[in-house]
């Protein structure tokens, strides 16, 4: 990026927030934080209000650039977000997501508007089915109860007793894993953090009620506070080549991190706070699979395959009716 694309991209970037540390924008355009300095005094030379407090950072005050053109690249990019919020958020977030896209194709040029939508077509995500549909509209609530600090009441489904619970919690924030999303909050019924799937709460309430952000972890202190509580395993695992193209995208909600290419083989690199649950997926394999370490995977291999063996000798005739 030349210093002129630089300079324009350090104004937007300005307009977006109401403060914004020097670091901040040092990490995003990989410069230092000397060189920080340096342009933004150029841009306050140009005649652009920009305020500072120190150990705070900088503002505009009172400015605002034109409305911004898009390059092709960052249209496209755009439409492959839309991709992914179609199959992976809500109906509400869709809506406002499309409207905004459309927004976006209105500055393009004529032939970048046709070239998006013809990469349209040539550009899917599947939808995982296993899970249920989000109610219509939940995202965006509790989005809305984040941003505004906002107490929400739930009607949760709890898989492990098959029973609907009522809970008052505080929104920490919306974090995405194993294929779904998942609302973190301060449950105020439990008086402690829980982790909600969003595709289990069957009702939602914003109270309007306001809660006291500053008493609470953030979003990012609550996931460095598991992984604290449930340190990540490492395990290294060799599985034949006719046997990988079954995984799929399976391997990655066991916690595969990277693979190796041995000629008919592949190891593979997991790490997992439960390596039960890994030795579970792995039985499928059958032998198959050879875990090279840790020892206490395959201890649990063992103590799994002793009991499915003790269990069909005991009942070698059972059926169900």
């Amino acid at each position: 990026m030349n210093r002129l694309d630089r300079l324009t991209a350090i104004l937007i970037h300005l307009q977006t927030k109401r403060v914004v540390r020097a670091q901040e924008l040092a990490d995003r355009f990989g410069i230092s934080l000397r060189t920080v300095y340096r342009d933004v005094r150029s841009l306050e030379e140009a005649g652009v209000p920009i305020g500072a407090e120190a150990g705070v950072g900088y503002f505009l005050t009172d400015y605002h650039l034109p409305p911004v053109m898009f390059t092709s690249a960052e249209a496209n990019a755009l439409l492959m977000g839309s991709k992914l919020i179609e199959r992976w958020t809500d109906q509400s977030v869709r809506t406002e997501f499309d409207s905004a896209l459309y927004k976006i194709k209105s500055v393009l040029k004529r032939s970048d508007q046709e070239r998006l939508d013809d990469l349209d077509a040539h550009i899917n995500v599947a939808r995982y089915t296993y899970r249920q549909p989000y109610s219509d509209g939940l995202l965006t609530h509790i989005q809305h109860a984040i941003a505004q600090n906002h107490v929400l009441q739930l009607q949760y489904h709890s898989q492990y007793n098959d029973a609907e619970t009522q809970r008052e919690v505080e929104p920490v924030g919306l974090h995405h894993y194993r294929m779904g999303w998942h609302l973190i909050a301060f449950c105020r019924t439990r008086q402690d953090y829980r982790d909600f799937r969003v595709d289990r709460i069957r009702r939602l309430i914003d109270t309007g009620q306001r809660f006291s952000r500053p008493e609470r972890l953030s979003l990012q202190e609550y996931l460095n506070r598991i992984g604290a509580d449930w340190p990540l395993v490492e395990a290294t695992i060799v599985f034949p080549k006719s046997v990988t193209r079954y995984m799929h995208e399976q391997r990655h909600a066991y916690g595969f991190q990277s693979e190796e290419d041995l000629g008919d083989y592949l190891r593979m690199f997991f790490q997992t706070p439960y390596l039960e649950g890994l030795a579970r997926w792995l039985l499928m394999y059958g032998k198959s699979v050879v875990i090279e370490q840790p020892e206490e995977l395959r201890n649990i291999m063992q103590s799994l395959a002793d009991e499915l063996q003790s269990h069909y000798s005991a009942h070698p005739l059972i059926s169900v009716v």
